[in-house]
């Protein structure tokens, strides 16, 4: 029995000594973890504010004016303003969202902002394939149609539109908003930022990836603007508070 106490006494003894180097090994890594994501944070802002960039200028609507279409998106600007308000931008997005969920996981436990991050990069990611066609196949399809085949670019276009790319977008932009209205969520309930800037992720999002794309209006821009205010001031408060 002696013997059993003892050989229990040296593991514990052993485990000890193993967790305390792992926590001596990593505790001076938080401090640097911490930093960037602090300054990760303002990538939440340059994302948000791609975004908005992104709803300046509407594409007609080639069901009713492919020739306007076709004229739109064989621009430079179209192709710039694809590649980096869209496509960077999503890059920013991604490397934001990752940026604040380390930010709240330093701090507060929060099961919701991990499923959320999970959602809201699936999602982001399966948007950019979508923004990625528009970039480079829609200037294809407008030459083709400028250039005298209008029927077979409006066949190109519709096929380039269909099912499969229909059921993508069905999936990610749902998954991208679900995801951010999570993050908002745990921000707002956190009690480390401020409520009311979570709560605006939310109502942001929501106003600028669902009710702005169904209506295709100014009212993607609005969403925007709430998502710049409450990204800065989420990240004008991280910078103000001490280290963790």
């Amino acid at each position: 029995m002696a013997r059993v106490l003892t050989t229990t006494g040296a593991e514990s003894s052993s485990e000890t000594i193993i967790s305390a180097t792992a926590v001596d090994r990593t505790s001076p890594l938080l401090p640097d973890l911490d930093r960037i994501s602090r300054w990760g944070l303002w990538a939440l802002v340059v994302w948000t504010v791609f975004l908005f960039l992104g709803t300046i200028s509407h594409q007609p609507d080639p069901r009713t004016d492919f020739a306007g279409f076709a004229g739109y998106v064989t621009t430079t600007e179209f192709l710039i303003s694809h590649l980096v308000t869209s496509i960077v931008g999503a890059a920013f997005g991604v490397l934001a969202l990752l940026a604040l969920f380390t930010f709240l996981a330093l701090r507060v436990p929060s099961r919701l902002a991990a499923l959320g991050l999970c959602m809201a990069v699936i999602g982001n990611v399966m948007v950019t394939a979508i923004f990625g066609m528009a970039a480079f196949a829609q200037p294809a399809v407008g030459r083709l149609y400028l250039a005298g085949h209008t029927e077979d670019a409006i066949a190109t276009y519709n096929d380039m539109y269909g099912t499969p790319l229909s059921i993508t977008a069905a999936i990610g932009l749902p998954l991208l908003v679900i995801g951010v209205i999570c993050i908002g969520v745990a921000v707002a309930r956190s009690r480390v930022l401020p409520r009311w800037a979570g709560i605006g992720m939310a109502v942001g999002i929501v106003v600028f990836g669902l009710v702005g794309v169904i209506l295709a209006d100014f009212v993607q821009s609005i969403g925007a603007v709430v998502l710049i205010a409450s990204t800065l001031w989420i990240a004008v408060s991280a910078r103000r508070m001490s280290s963790a």
